[in-house]
């Protein structure tokens, strides 16, 4: 049965209670529009199609995003990021809103104001926590009639993936400038990257127990995606690891590095150092130095490198898939950056 309020002077309360269901509850600024809400009410309980918005509407994002972060985020991979994205969402005018409240014009009003500060990227990251928080919402935390104003609002367009490779005369020179910086932890560091297309955090975590020089083999448990990965080592990674040193006290082969940020700063001086070393050899020639050697050039382009290599030397997406760990074909493409001269060579 229905019931209605005035509330002061532009509010009409309006309640509806019956048997069996939890008693509802709204405001509006006319009568008409109270008893309007009643009738929709009432018709869907006698159907048995109605679906209790309380726990939405009384839920903040700010409320939804804590208990994301304490029953999602904490088993996932890369929940350190997730957790800056979510402090992100929670500073935003989005977290004060309850979640039945957002509309696809806020999530865009977001979008466009974080447009000003941040990459597309970072914006996609953040988009796709708030979207998925809506379907956890939805099917776990009884909300199933909450819509995803995440999906009415526009994305960003994705940045073109870096095609960023070495050049036959960019990775000698590369190879003499961690020479300089640390030959016995950063040339072979970077060799196997070159060679094995594994992130940085793969090799990091590299360890000795899991490496088989007889079946040529290394085996990685802890990726980015979670699962185990075997991958083959060529000749030239063989080399470079039986030539490394092995610490007493510690299994891990680069146990030099303790985290991936500890190698920007030594990678960027050898970035540097051979960038020096081409200009001045230039210089002494009389030469002018070509502006794309030996700049802006990042550790995970050398996967990009080692990736495309593999389709080079003949592999096919579903072999390198399994060496480098991706998930979908769609991904793998992004990485792979072919030479057309090197496509060329093989027409002939």
């Amino acid at each position: 049965m229905a019931s209605f309020r005035k509330r002061g002077e532009l509010q009409w309360q309006a309640r509806v209670a019956r048997k069996g269901f939890p008693p509802q509850v709204r405001t509006f600024i006319t009568r008409a529009d109270a008893e309007a809400w009643a009738i929709d009410t009432e018709a869907s309980m006698r159907r048995g199609t109605f679906v209790d918005r309380t726990e939405s509407e009384r839920t903040t994002l700010a409320e939804a995003l804590d208990r994301y972060e304490r029953e999602v985020t904490v088993s996932k991979k890369g929940a350190v990021q997730e957790k800056g994205r979510i402090s992100t969402l929670k500073a935003s005018s989005l977290a004060t809103m309850p979640l039945a409240a957002i509309r696809g014009l806020d999530v865009s009003n977001y979008r466009d104001k974080r447009a000003k500060t941040v990459s597309a990227s970072s914006i996609l990251n953040e988009l796709a926590v708030l979207s998925h928080l809506f379907t956890i919402a939805r099917k776990e935390w009884g909300m199933e009639n909450l819509g995803n104003p995440v999906q009415l609002a526009r994305k960003p367009k994705p940045p073109k993936g870096r095609t960023r490779r070495l050049s036959a005369d960019e990775e000698p020179r590369l190879m003499e400038g961690c020479n300089q910086v640390n030959p016995e932890a950063l040339t072979p560091l970077v060799i196997l990257a070159v060679e094995t297309a594994m992130r940085l955090s793969e090799l990091l975590a590299l360890d000795w127990r899991h490496i088989n020089f007889e079946s040529k083999v290394a085996t990685l448990l802890d990726t980015k995606n979670g699962e185990i990965r075997h991958v083959p080592l060529s000749t030239r990674a063989l080399l470079t690891l039986q030539e490394l040193k092995h610490h007493p006290e510690h299994s891990r082969v680069f146990w030099n590095w303790s985290a991936s940020d500890t190698v920007n700063k030594p990678w960027r001086r050898a970035v540097e150092n051979a960038r020096n070393a081409y200009v001045a050899e230039c210089k002494l020639s009389g030469k002018k130095p070509k502006d794309a050697i030996l700049t802006d050039l990042r550790f995970h382009d050398l996967r990009h490198e080692a990736t495309s290599r593999f389709f080079e030397i003949g592999f096919n997406a579903m072999e390198v898939a399994a060496i480098t760990g991706h998930k979908t074909l769609q991904m793998l493409k992004r990485y792979t950056h072919l030479r057309a001269e090197d496509l060329a060579e093989r027409l002939k």
